[in-house]
């Protein structure tokens, strides 16, 4: 997918700009730990390793952007403020990156924002304002502030200097590992990529280090943007990753992105809710859906992975009701949470029956529904929906066939 790149013509940051936005951050952002997954290595046969950015201070490596950026505004810029729009992760870099500056920060986000986002960033000293119930009219609301207030818009990745902040990951993660082959980055508007992207290949002019995307499959302008050749907005359906879903490529990381990025992939929400499990009880990492994309594209086979790998995990800021939700969500895309439905004669001691069945396979029945109004159901029948908790694919059959040999329908269902 990658033009031919000719880094004298690379749009954006120049290496220059990207060590001196290194030593800019440097007061503030933390050298995040970089650790081998033996289990993600064994799976995809190469060295793995994950760049723990959701242990980056705000819990995401926006900060390196936003910091760069407002360091770099006038002593009349910081006078008059700034301001952004954001769910999550870039209000809360903005909101800290002011704080330590001295800037006076508002933050402009939609009303149905995540508790927990909206403390963290009013806790990192901004005035939050709740606007609109989607994004674009919260974003057209801050801009509307910049415009009556002279503050300055901080946009989350189509800039410059933002480009040349997140840029610095890459360089830290030549620093920790001379030899990578491959990084895996999640990608939304395209401002983590296009930087890393661009700073490895001013760095490293004489490896062949692949850089490869990862999109959210109901939210992936890249994909179609990159194949056609030109930005082309998309329409984003619901996905788990919200911290990557956005409709349109920004137009610098565009350009970037095409010329020092290898590949572009999609995972869907059960890849995802599969990833974040593993790397809870494999890496004992907490990260969000978005931030977890790399390691879901891993395990679902879609990157073919040369030489040590790294894979960003670009953020941790998950609401814990979110969080229990997309466990149990991946929990059943493992089949290690099982729901079935199975019609039973409407007599006594068939559920007794059934519980043996499933106990003696070795499974745990955690919640049982009984209902004699079910669809497809016989007026002497019952339906009985029972929710279990099994080892696995493997062992999820041995149930269901230990249920259909003793003469039962069992149906999973989700």
């Amino acid at each position: 997918m990658r033009a031919e790149l000719d880094r004298s013509t690379l749009p954006g940051p120049t290496l220059d700009e990207f060590v001196a936005a290194r030593d800019r951050v440097s007061a503030v952002v933390q050298t995040t730990p970089m650790e081998v997954s033996r289990f993600l290595s064994e799976s995809a046969g190469v060295p793995v390793y994950l760049k723990a950015e959701n242990l980056q201070r705000t819990g995401s490596y926006k900060i390196r952007g936003a910091y760069n950026r407002l360091s770099q505004l006038s002593a009349e810029e910081r006078s008059r403020g700034v301001v952004a729009a954001s769910a999550g992760n870039h209000a809360q870099g903005v909101a800290l990156a002011a704080r330590e500056l001295g800037i006076t920060a508002t933050i402009y986000m939609p009303t149905g924002v995540a508790l927990p986002k909206l403390q963290a960033t009013r806790g990192y000293g901004a005035d939050v304002v709740l606007e609109g119930d989607i994004f674009d009219d919260t974003n057209a609301a801050a801009q509307a502030f910049a415009a009556s207030t002279g503050a300055t818009f901080i946009p989350p990745f189509d800039h410059h200097d933002i480009v040349a902040g997140q840029g610095t990951l890459g360089l830290e993660i030549l620093d920790q590992l001379p030899e990578v082959g491959t990084i895996v980055v999640p990608i939304g508007g395209g401002g983590l990529i296009s930087g890393l992207a661009s700073a490895v290949a001013h760095a490293a002019p004489e490896r062949n280090i692949r850089v490869i995307g990862v999109q959210a499959h109901h939210a992936a302008p890249y994909v179609r943007s990159l194949a056609e050749g030109e930005i082309i907005p998309v329409t984003v359906g619901p996905t788990i990753a919200d911290g990557i879903a956005v409709a349109r490529p920004g137009t610098l990381n565009f350009e970037i992105i095409r010329q020092t990025v290898d590949d572009v992939v999609t995972v869907s929400d059960d890849d995802i809710a599969r990833a974040l499990v593993v790397l809870l009880e494999r890496a004992k990492l907490v990260v969000e859906p978005a931030g977890a994309v790399g390691v879901a594209a891993l395990l679902a086979g879609v990157i073919d992975a040369e030489g040590p790998t790294v894979v960003v995990l670009s953020g941790g800021n998950i609401d814990p009701m979110v969080m229990e939700r997309v466990i149990g969500r991946g929990l059943a895309a493992d089949q290690r949470y099982l729901k079935v439905v199975i019609p039973l004669p409407d007599r006594p001691g068939q559920l007794a029956r059934i519980a043996e069945i499933i106990a003696d396979a070795n499974a745990n029945v955690v919640e049982v529904l009984h209902t004699r109004h079910g669809t497809g159901l016989m007026i002497s029948e019952v339906g009985i929906e029972i929710h279990m908790e099994t080892r696995g694919p493997s062992h999820a059959e041995l149930v269901l066939t230990r249920l259909r040999d003793a003469g039962y329908r069992p149906r999973v269902t989700s």
